[in-house]
């Protein structure tokens, strides 16, 4: 059975800063899914002065009417980790999001081999409900500006709070 596939464009502000991501077709419906778009998500952080500082991204449903093939859903930036513009814990809760990312620009991440250069990184949250027996996945993702995907891992039944970023992302959905 062939899906369509999922796709994926970046979108950019005036002064060309990245400011999310459109989602074309359909939604991505798995962790292995979900980690492609984290994928392309860091490889385009890894352009230089793309992003100038860690991110967070938030997918949501409310989409622009934009191009020929109308957008699903967007995974727009939710404001930087730090600083005056940082989103508040809990400020990501309602509507609660299928998914959440942190990028981190090439000056701020630590590239995992000592040979890779310039790298950017990206972690994914996918938010379960424990409670319900529906756990959390992730997937951390590390790429040159090249293109090179230096590092790619996803897991299941993450616990949130074993991973800085992911536990920055469950604050941010706490109610």
């Amino acid at each position: 059975m062939h899906k369509d596939p999922v796709e994926v464009s970046p979108f950019h502000r005036r002064d060309l800063s990245l400011a999310g991501f459109l989602l074309h077709r359909r939604w991505p419906d798995s962790t292995l899914e979900w980690s492609q778009v984290l994928a392309l998500a860091v490889r385009v952080a890894a352009v230089p002065g793309v992003l100038s500082t860690t991110t967070v991204f938030r997918a949501t449903e409310d989409t622009p009417e934009v191009g020929e093939s109308p957008a699903v859903g967007v995974l727009a930036s939710a404001g930087p980790v730090l600083g005056d513009d940082a989103p508040e814990p809990g400020s990501l809760a309602t509507p609660r999001p299928p998914a959440l990312f942190i990028l981190h620009p090439p000056a701020e991440t630590r590239p995992s081999l000592p040979e890779a250069d310039g790298v950017a990184s990206g972690v994914l949250w996918l938010p379960g409900l424990p409670e319900l027996g529906l756990e959390h996945r992730a997937a951390w993702v590390e790429a040159e500006a090249d293109g090179t995907v230096t590092r790619l891992v996803s897991a299941v039944d993450v616990d949130p709070w074993h991973d800085a970023d992911l536990a920055v992302m469950a604050t941010l959905v706490a109610a």
